[in-house]
């Protein structure tokens, strides 16, 4: 298991969009991607459960995931969030 505590630095928090650019690329990776908020988990490969979080400015989250390549998924999905979606946001 590999996890990093990331921190949301976009103004809009991560609303409809971001959320489908964070649950695509969390698909490309085979292990299981966990989200966390606080006490709540949502399941990184699944759209309803990440907006579920209700992830706003400032929210301090951790990115887990379990199993084949989850270092490279938590790096990716981390990054893309450190980056306020950025690299991928014009796709």
């Amino acid at each position: 298991m590999k996890e990093k505590k990331v921190k949301v630095k976009s103004d809009a928090g991560v609303h409809a969009r971001p959320a489908s650019i964070l649950v695509r690329e969390a698909m490309k990776f085979p292990c299981d991607i966990y989200i966390i908020k606080g006490q709540m988990e949502a399941n990184g490969k699944s759209i309803m459960s990440v907006l579920g979080l209700a992830i706003t400015k400032g929210s301090s989250l951790i990115i887990r995931a379990n199993g084949e390549m989850e270092e490279e998924a938590v790096d990716r999905l981390s990054t893309l969030i450190e980056n306020d979606f950025a690299e991928l946001a014009s796709k």
